[in-house]
């Protein structure tokens, strides 16, 4: 609230103070991955340097093109998604479809030091599966970014509602991308997983609805070093009963020291409290890592980080009230001629993924994109997560959850307004307990789904 009231008055003295606008500006949250359309409302890109501080909250991009106005764009979605199964691990209904419809909008407004992202996709879906019925959905992810001399300031927010786990939802297509898709797309760098409250259980059905901000604010003592201070706060609500609500609330300090204009270090440190409205277990996880970052802009994004964690429990765990572990994470971007591959892996400490108080998450993505034509483009993408209990209990069985996606689609663009995409994913779940309380569930899952979206979107709206 304290953000919606201030903003509008720093922007309003901004456009007082702001010299005249240039024919064209540096828009230092953008990434244009598309590579393979140009649009002549916004010409030809020149790539600068991502300016994101190393030991912050965001995915490290490969760089931020040059924009020449301020713009949105609404748009019209369609989609239908043809599964082998019922969404229900215990229900066997055979091949079902969902239909989606909904409406898209993607906002850049740029002041001379300030920058307001948004995009937005919702609308309704109807299902003839019995145990996913009709309902909505709703993604929105939005940032606003003040770049000083010395300092920068940040502020994010990412909202979800969705029929099922956001882990692996839309496989290749536009549903699972929020705003315009094509060269007028507003890519908004994600949070890393670390910050997210994690869906990585596929067990978990029924629709859900999570929401993270963040704030962070990054400043330079020297030329080469600036300290990233950084609170995050996240929820994860599921709707229907049997599932295990939770909140989460994480401080980020780190220092970065520049060793090379491509080379970067750091120390962070990260203090999580996860909490279970209804439930008496709370659980503080400190973390100290090292991290090392190298960009090569348009080129290259690496980050690699790791370190001890001590894990604290308000109610005791088989008698222990503390662990110390390690925790780490790795993300690469890199791009080629034609195509680009993104990889990303994490291990720590989560919220629970709904079935869980807390526990220990390994969760790995990759994505690999080409350009195939002129028109046409090809990805891949690949999604595994291993949730097990932080602790083991003597005496008991340790439930662990394998979740796995992966699927293939292309892509078309219609013209310069539409775009046309098919893809393929199947997902799979693997526990070695029975993964539902059904009679009929075993200890494994498989579902196959095909993917057929359209997207159509007007031509960009100036707004200076």
């Amino acid at each position: 609230m304290a953000a919606c009231l201030w903003v509008p008055a720093l922007l309003a003295q901004q456009e007082q103070e702001e010299k005249p606008k240039p024919a064209a500006r540096v828009s230092p949250l953008l990434f244009d991955t598309s590579g393979d359309r140009q649009d002549t409302d916004q010409g030809t890109q020149t790539m600068q340097p991502d300016n994101r501080p190393l030991s912050g909250v965001q995915n490290l991009t490969l760089g931020t093109p040059e924009m020449r106005h301020s713009y949105w764009v609404p748009g019209i979605e369609y989609g239908n998604t043809i599964r082998s199964n019922s969404e229900s691990p215990g229900t066997n209904s055979g091949w079902n479809t969902t239909s989606y419809v909904s409406g898209g909008i993607s906002l850049l407004e740029a002041w001379s030091r300030s920058l307001l992202l948004a995009n937005y996709s919702g609308g309704g879906f109807s299902s003839t599966d019995p145990i996913q019925g009709n309902g909505q959905y709703h993604r929105l992810a939005t940032a606003f970014e003040v770049d000083q001399r010395r300092w920068q300031l940040l502020l994010v927010d990412q909202f979800s509602y969705l029929p099922q786990s956001a882990f692996g939802f839309g496989g290749t297509s536009g549903l699972a991308t929020a705003g315009i898709v094509g060269t007028l797309a507003v890519p908004l760098p994600e949070l890393q997983t670390t910050y997210i409250p994690s869906q990585s259980i596929l067990t978990t059905i029924g629709p859900r609805y999570s929401n993270v901000s963040a704030v962070q604010l990054t400043y330079a003592v020297t030329p080469r070093g600036s300290i990233t201070l950084a609170g995050v706060y996240g929820i994860l609500r599921f709707i229907d009963s049997g599932h295990v609500d939770s909140d989460s609330e994480i401080l980020n300090a780190g220092y970065n020291y520049a060793i090379t204009r491509k080379d970067t270090i750091g120390l962070v440190y990260l203090f999580s409290a996860f909490r279970y409205p209804g439930n008496p277990q709370a659980i503080g996880d400190h973390v100290g890592q090292f991290v090392y970052g190298r960009k090569v802009t348009g080129r290259l994004a690496l980050k690699l980080a790791g370190g001890p964690e001590v894990t604290t429990f308000r109610v005791p765990i088989g008698g222990s009230t503390r662990r110390i572990a390690g925790a780490g994470n790795a993300s690469l971007t890199y791009a080629f001629a034609r195509s680009s591959v993104w990889l990303s892996y994490t291990h720590g400490v989560s919220a629970g993924s709904g079935v869980f108080t807390g526990s220990t998450l390994d969760e790995a993505n990759a994505t690999w994109s080409r350009r195939l034509t002129r028109v046409w483009n090809g990805s891949v993408n690949f999604g595994y997560a291993k949730n097990r209990p932080i602790l083991p209990v003597s005496g008991a069985t340790s439930p662990d959850f394998d979740a796995w996606f992966a699927g293939a689609g292309l892509s078309r663009a219609l013209g310069r307004t539409a775009d046309f995409s098919v893809g393929y994913q199947a997902q799979i779940a693997n526990s070695n307990v029975a993964i539902c309380s059904n009679p009929n569930c075993g200890t494994n899952y498989t579902t196959h789904q095909v993917f057929l979206t359209f997207k159509w979107h007007t031509r960009p709206l100036v707004l200076k």
